[in-house]
């Protein structure tokens, strides 16, 4: 089933796309339930219970702040960050239901973590209610964060959703995505480019992946000009400004190394995924947690890639993204994004994977080049954990953002020196890789009960 590269890239405030995006959404969605029936303003109580993973490393990832930000009928593409919402709600003991009715409200009571509790449709779970004065149940509804910010109601999940709008070329596998670009004499980019055109004006869908690309290279520059400690018990420093100055300064005493490349790639990669540990505006991709590998791989693209492409900067661009975006079109039809489901493999490493393919696409890597570029990218991320120290995405995450982005740029390398030949399928590696995140521990899928988490540190 096809994605959009709209719903693959969304905009979103940190730390995490299925523990702050996701319960954001689903907080917003269930006041525009509660508007759409006529009994919004009938509300005196609302309730959010949050299950399995959202309640145990909810904490860490900010999703209670992010129910907030939902139940007072905030976007996160026009969210103020320099309002203290949460802290006027905690103060006043007061939310503005929906942004236009009051009711009592308070975060530590009407927002519960059900520790011990999974709901077996999925490990993000989450219930909102909402009560009238006499505490007759106005509205009930169970939503589940299924990664990258995408959320579905109970009745949804288990059933394929249908696109309100057919596009020309739908596929479900990579060979079928490849038969396509052969039959039509296409690239990726080109097959997406046309079923986003189908979907909306074409003119629109290039102002949207450039705001993408803004927004992606504006999280870089804000990254590196930030310094200072990250919040949480870890007190973690930023080290994206640490290492841009020491970067200028090997630059300024004309001192060279063969792998500076590396540095500033990493570089890159740390200042979105400190900015996103931060509660910063970023772009998922494809989601919050893994969002530095894509915009470090496109800077890496636009400072050294772009001089040996075939295409122009802007023409690059808009490939990488559409060719990743067919990428992990895949991963969702077939596996899961979801940190909570299938381990990290299915955030850093579909991460890589994109990355990797785009890449290819945009230096002029053949459709073939391009499939063993993200195949590549994720056959060495296969079995990758989500063990999140304190439940933060801050370690291991955002050295795994950098990690990742040099591994993307790697596989982009291998793949280009080859014919595009190879013995692995990406429709095979992504088989396994759903095959092993789904063997995974449940300790080892974003609970914070096992691995890194339980024996790096006590907190």
């Amino acid at each position: 089933m096809y994605t959009s590269l709209f719903d693959i890239f969304s905009i979103g405030i940190g730390p995490s796309s299925s523990h702050t995006m996701g319960p954001m959404r689903a907080a917003a969605a269930f006041v525009n339930d509660l508007r759409a029936q006529g009994s919004l303003h009938r509300v005196n109580s609302v309730q959010v219970s949050l299950y399995g993973s959202l309640a145990l490393t909810g904490e860490g990832h900010g999703t209670p702040g992010a129910v907030v930000y939902g139940l007072l009928g905030l976007e996160a593409e026009t969210l103020d960050l320099s309002i203290d919402h949460i802290g006027k709600v905690q103060s006043e003991g007061r939310l503005l239901l929906g942004g236009e009715h009051s009711i009592g409200f308070c975060m530590e009571q009407d927002i519960t973590l059900e520790f011990d509790i999974t709901q077996p449709e999925h490990a993000n779970g989450m219930r909102c209610r909402a009560w009238d004065a006499e505490r007759e149940l106005l509205h009930e509804e169970y939503f589940f964060s299924i990664g990258g910010g995408a959320i579905r109601r109970r009745a949804e999940m288990g059933s394929t959703p249908v696109s309100q709008v057919a596009v020309p070329y739908n596929f479900n596998s990579c060979d079928q995505l490849m038969n396509i670009c052969r039959e039509e004499e296409k690239s990726i980019a080109q097959v997406v480019m046309a079923n986003e055109s189908a979907l909306r004006f074409r003119e629109l869908v290039r102002k949207r992946m450039q705001n993408i690309c803004r927004i992606m290279s504006a999280a870089i520059d804000r990254g590196i000009a930030t310094p200072g400690t990250l919040p949480g018990p870890l007190k973690l420093a930023r080290r994206a400004p640490i290492i841009f100055k020491r970067l200028e300064h090997l630059f300024h005493r004309n001192e060279t190394d063969a792998l500076t490349i590396i540095d500033w790639i990493n570089l890159w990669a740390f200042a979105v995924a400190e900015e996103n540990a931060a509660g910063g505006r970023v772009v998922t991709a494809p989601t919050m947690g893994s969002a530095g590998i894509m915009p470090a791989v496109l800077r890496y693209y636009e400072r050294y890639g772009a001089k040996s492409s075939p295409y122009t900067l802007e023409q690059g661009k808009e490939i990488f993204l559409l060719t990743a975006s067919a990428i992990c079109s895949l991963y969702r039809a077939n596996a899961s994004i979801s940190g909570a489901e299938v381990g990290c493999q299915g955030e850093v490493g579909v991460a890589c994977s994109m990355a990797a393919g785009g890449l290819a696409a945009a230096m002029g890597g053949t459709n073939e080049q391009i499939e063993n570029a993200a195949e590549i990218a994720m056959e060495h991320n296969l079995g990758l954990t989500c063990d999140p120290i304190c439940g933060l995405v801050q370690v291991p995450c955002i050295e795994r953002n950098a990690i990742g982005a040099v591994k993307a740029v790697n596989a982009t390398r291998l793949a280009l020196r080859g014919d595009g030949s190879h013995y692995v399928s990406l429709d095979s590696v992504i088989a396994t890789m759903d095959e092993t995140g789904r063997a995974l521990h449940a300790g080892y899928k974003e609970t914070a009960l096992a691995g890194l988490a339980k024996n790096a540190l006590t907190c």
